[in-house]
């Protein structure tokens, strides 16, 4: 597929934070990626508002370890405290996601070209991502490769279903929903021998309003052309 894109994301500690222990000083990771932390770091490696990143499935490599460490996060009122935090440790995950056109911008109409949209997804990945690539948390660094999703050895092969209870599958954003509002989406996911397999953010029935939002402003003004940007990568190099 001229949209798809298949890669490896692999780091020494991970922090996707179960929002319940968010704000309690004491951050927990779930135990695997939420769609949105893979869907973030598919942006990393290549976004632009033209297109809406959809993942499709990611495959544990490694087997699911925590690790807790005592962290001094700077609080809101000023100052220091002491809190644990418990990462995922030794992570690597294999994907596969693709783009869509988003049809919520019909200003960035003009850059609607697909080939060179993935040709550039594809130079990005070869070059470890146009980002810096994160791992749920800023200190928690990530780093991505090409692959062929199901290809090598994981922990979980042939491991049958693992019930993940109830986590955050992501969040709507105006300029994905056509609506002036932010809203958290909820799932519960299963991993079966390994391999989650995500339903788009539009199948996601369960969902909960968060906030009033105005989706931000993109045109030809301030953003530039797949055409224009493929043009001055192969030109300059990089």
């Amino acid at each position: 597929m001229r949209n798809a894109i298949e890669f490896e994301v692999y780091g020494n500690y991970a922090l996707f934070t179960d929002p319940l222990t968010k704000m309690g000083g004491e951050k927990l990771s779930y135990q695997v990626p939420t769609y949105q932390a893979i869907k973030g770091i598919v942006e990393s490696i290549y976004w632009k508002p033209t297109l809406l990143m959809v993942v499709d499935e990611i495959r544990v490599m490694n087997a699911i370890r925590m690790e807790s460490k005592g962290i001094r996060p700077i609080e809101y009122g000023g100052g220091n405290t002491l809190a644990n935090y418990t990462y995922l440790k030794d992570v690597r995950y294999q994907v596969r996601a693709h783009f869509i056109f988003n049809p919520y911008r019909p200003d960035m109409a003009f850059d609607r070209n697909e080939n060179k949209h993935h040709n550039i997804l594809i130079r990005s990945l070869k070059a470890g991502g146009r980002r810096d690539i994160f791992l749920g948390a800023r200190e928690c660094q990530g780093y991505v490769e090409p692959c062929v999703f199901g290809e090598g050895e994981g922990f979980y092969d042939n491991y049958g279903e693992i019930h993940l209870g109830t986590m955050v599958h992501g969040i709507n954003y105006p300029d994905e929903t056509g609506k002036n509002e932010m809203e958290v989406r909820i799932w519960n996911p299963v991993m079966k021998d390994g391999v989650i397999q995500f339903p788009r953010p539009d199948q996601c029935t369960q969902t909960r309003k968060v906030r009033e939002m105005e989706p931000k402003q993109f045109n030809s003004t301030n953003v530039e052309s797949a055409e224009d940007l493929s043009r001055r990568i192969v030109e300059g190099g990089n």
